[in-house]
């Protein structure tokens, strides 16, 4: 037999089918080792046939690699075919989305323990009194049952050998799964369907529609709903992906999916150990879990015959991979819910601009939640106009009207969240004397102040520098630390309440797999009265004594030079928000601006998603922005600044001539340097289009694909999230 083997290098040399013998048990998906080149490399059988034309002395053998499946399905193969066309990138970069890193280049493997079990009842057994160990370990295993033998060894040592020898017991090797979260409870108890959720629920059953906009406010239940269409999945014997933006969200999902489903359900996400993903992902692969919750990448999961995909905060960016092959998580998920026939469901109060238009127009099903659950009122959302603060001399980061419902907050002994989407302590270190800012040398950005490791951090590259005593550049010692951060936040919040219990929740406080869950659990747990933290606490989560949420910096995303920095604000500021009065008690929402005026925030103060929609589509199709156009960009990064420019200007000729051939499908097309002109010592330079008209976008992503080079990579980014 003959093997269609792409071999695992991503590389466009390399991207193609090559022929190799093998036997006669190998199926499409199986991995394998390739004679590649001098060496064997890991490759994917993409196909399986009878005959070849490479002449018989030039082919040789692949070597099965020990998987008891093949670790790639039927649709992870069409998967693969089509998002290798879609984004023009090598099959190989493709594939691997589909498998833990580690099991790729064989560092990981199954967990194989021995373990021991009783072959005869103690009772029948002949030990002396003497043999307390082996008494004490038949008596445990009595009672146990089948233990690990390094764990009964640990208990009464030299037990196990003994009873082996004496044939009282038998050692049989098994995998144990590594368990993330094992001490995760599950909690949430089965609720009952309000009238609108099961109308929800049998709406989007009925509909033939693929794709359904679930658009419900903060605490309409959405959470429920999302729910009772996976038990109806499980029901029906089929499988069910469940997307959150962030890895800080899956801890709570799965607690709840854990006290529905049990064991059914398997976590996804880069934080886990490799150990532990690739028990997760054997767990999806065999069949055990029918379930996959995690962000981003695991909607690559390796369920077969889904039944349901369920994307949550449908409209954050981070659903955008910002990496090659740079796709978009709904074109994933869209083509695996019409390979198995099935519903992809998008859930939002926020729901992104395109995505609501697309539902306004009938493409998509649109079912609404406008209610919370038992009608609870949405928090009273009041503006702090930060221009009467400073004319008042309050400099400080914190407005009276905070000030003030912070104290009742913390009399009353409920908890409140407050929220500003910037970590550290202070954003900038500038010299009052000769205007110096301290910058990262690998990245075209200032350096943020960290007080608690007393270092300056580059939020793109993570590099550490030490704090300079004096400007470098003029010696004088006037330095001054600008901007806030997190950090200085909790720092002023202690001096400010010294009896609250304060807690923070950014990147640098949830390092490690359970870093943002023992954050979360402690306060939910009541063990600290006031939560900041970035965009990681603004959705998702579920906090009965919140009552209050400061919004501390609202203008941050409003002045973005950027077509969605509207959106971004309407909809980061509805998120956070629904945090607080999500119990009995109503909450209370201060917002602090320099611009109360501004017609982003009037909507959101008022919770007038439809509002904000209207007159946002108006903008931008008065504008042709998207969705009445698609903003492409061409990345051109590289570390030789000579060999990155030569790269964009070659693609940039291409480019060129295909938009003077096709210039009425243009509505913009420019190069420039990119606005961080160098990340992680890697030059940057873009060429940005703005497109009418799409049928041109396979070209741009050929002439690229042509364009790549040893020293210069060319990516495309359609609608990218971040432009920086």
């Amino acid at each position: 037999m003959i093997a269609e083997v792409i071999v695992d290098i991503a590389a466009g040399e390399t991207d193609r089918i090559y022929d190799y013998l093998c036997g006669g048990d190998t199926v499409p998906g199986s991995r394998v080792r390739a004679p590649f080149g001098g060496k064997v490399v890991p490759g994917f059988v993409m196909r399986v046939k009878e005959t070849t034309d490479v002449p018989p002395d030039r082919l040789k053998r692949v070597f099965p690699c020990p998987d008891e499946l093949p670790a790639l399905n039927r649709e992870c193969l069409f998967l693969a075919e089509k998002l290798t066309a879609r984004y023009r990138v090598p099959k190989a970069l493709v594939l691997r989305l589909f498998l833990p890193s580690e099991m790729r280049t064989g560092k990981v493997r199954e967990l194989m323990k021995n373990y021991v079990s009783l072959c005869v009842p103690p009772e029948e057994m002949k030990l002396a009194k003497s043999a307390k160990n082996q008494l004490g370990a038949a008596a445990y295993l009595a009672e146990h049952g089948e233990t690990e033998s390094g764990f009964l060894n640990g208990l009464f040592p030299g037990s196990v050998r003994a009873l082996t020898e004496k044939g009282y017991a038998k050692t049989v090797k098994k995998q144990r799964l590594r368990d993330p979260y094992g001490g995760l409870e599950g909690s949430g108890a089965l609720h009952e369907l309000t009238p609108d959720q099961r109308a929800a629920v049998e709406t989007i059953g009925r509909d033939e529609r693929t794709v359904q906009l679930l658009h419900g406010v903060t605490g309409s239940g959405k959470t429920e709903v999302y729910l009772t269409l996976i038990a109806d999945c499980l029901r029906r014997g089929k499988s069910a992906i469940f997307l959150v933006p962030e890895i800080s969200l899956t801890p709570q999902m799965l607690s709840q999916l854990r006290a529905r489903f049990g064991r059914n359900a398997a976590i996804m996400h880069s934080g886990l150990s490799a150990g532990e993903r690739f028990d997760e992902w054997w767990r999806l692969r065999t069949g055990e879990a029918k379930i996959a919750i995690g962000a981003r990448s695991a909607v690559f999961a390796p369920l077969e015959n889904l039944g349901v995909v369920i994307v949550d905060e449908e409209h954050d960016s981070s659903y955008s991979s910002e990496t090659a092959p740079r796709y978009n998580t709904f074109d994933v998920a869209y083509l695996r819910a019409k390979y198995n026939g099935c519903k992809l469901v998008l859930g939002s109060a926020t729901p992104s601009v395109d995505t609501y238009k697309r539902a306004m127009d009938g493409e998509f099903g649109l079912i609404r939640l406008d209610k919370r659950i038992n009608r609870r009122p949405l928090p009273e959302i009041e503006i702090a106009d930060m221009r009467r603060e400073v004319r008042r001399g309050n400099n400080t980061s914190f407005s009276e009207p905070l000030r003030a419902e912070l104290e009742k907050c913390l009399a009353s002994g409920n908890q409140a969240i407050l929220f500003l989407n910037r970590r550290g302590y202070s954003q900038t270190v500038i010299c009052k004397e000769c205007g110096y800012v301290a910058k990262c040398e690998a990245c075209d950005v200032s350096l943020t102040y960290h007080r608690d490791e007393d270092c300056l951090k580059c939020h793109y590259c993570g590099a550490r520098y030490k704090v300079p005593r004096a400007c470098p550049e003029c010696g004088g010692t006037k330095l001054s630390y600008a901007g806030t951060g997190t950090q200085r936040i909790e720092a002023e919040l202690k001096k400010l309440y010294p009896g609250a219990r304060v807690l923070r929740m950014d990147n640098d406080t949830t390092s490690g797999k359970e870093g943002h869950y023992k954050i979360l659990k402690a306060f939910a747990e009541k063990k600290a009265d006031i939560l900041v933290g970035t965009q990681m606490i603004a959705k998702g989560h579920d906090f009965p004594s919140v009552t209050l949420v400061g919004i501390l910096d609202a203008d941050m995303s409003l002045h973005f030079s950027d077509y969605r920095s509207g959106e971004r604000t309407f909809q980061l500021i509805t998120q956070v928000a629904g945090r607080s009065g999500r119990a009995e008690e109503k909450g209370k929402v201060v917002l602090q601006t320099f611009s109360p005026e501004n017609d982003v925030l009037r909507y959101a103060v008022a919770y007038d998603y439809e509002g904000f929609y209207r007159n946002e589509i108006s903008l931008r199709a008065a504008a042709m922005f998207p969705p009445f156009s698609k903003i492409v960009r061409v990345l051109v990064t590289g570390e030789d600044e000579k060999k990155t420019v030569e790269a964009l200007r070659s693609v940039y000729v291409s480019l060129e001539r295909l938009y003077t051939e096709n210039a009425e499908k243009f509505l913009f097309f420019n190069r420039m340097h990119a606005p961080i002109k160098r990340i992680q010592n890697k030059f940057r330079y873009q060429v940005l289009m703005r497109l009418s008209d799409t049928s041109v976008l396979p070209r741009v992503y050929d002439i690229c694909a042509e364009a790549r080079t040893r020293d210069a990579l060319v990516s495309v980014e359609e609608n990218p999230a971040n432009l920086s």
